[in-house]
């Protein structure tokens, strides 16, 4: 899995209509599609608002608990303030809203280069990484 965020303008994210990509609600038990996930390439997990969660909590769930190991994209209501936190969640991509300016978003990752503790993507807090 690429630990990059990939960043999609909305204009340039496109569902054609794929069985390998699935989108699942944000109200939507990710532990329930465990059996299929081994068809799906790519799964579009929905901000409804900004202030909306849930999808944190399916795509660490996707990650951590059900192994999966492709594409996460966030979509709907994603501004750069969330783009460190959705890497760190297990998203692989994110769709940005329309009017975000894409580049701007390297300042929020040049701002929090490392965590202390671990996340969906490298589970082991940075004092065990750096002693290992």
């Amino acid at each position: 899995m690429n630990k990059t965020l990939q960043l999609i303008a909305a204009e340039d994210h496109v569902d054609d209509g794929s069985p390998k990509v699935l989108q699942l609600a944000n109200d939507a038990d990710p532990l329930a599609i465990e059996v299929c996930l081994q068809d799906i390439e790519r799964i579009d997990l929905h901000f409804p608002k900004f202030t909306d969660g849930r999808a944190y909590s399916q795509a660490f769930l996707l990650r951590r608990r059900l192994g999966f190991q492709g594409e996460i994209r966030a979509t709907g209501d994603v501004l750069i303030d969330q783009l460190v936190q959705m890497q760190r969640m297990g998203f692989s991509s994110a769709v940005l809203r329309e009017g975000v300016d894409a580049s701007a978003a390297q300042r929020q990752f040049d701002r929090f280069a490392a965590f202390y503790q671990g996340d969906a993507v490298t589970a082991d807090p940075i004092f065990k990484r750096e002693h290992a």
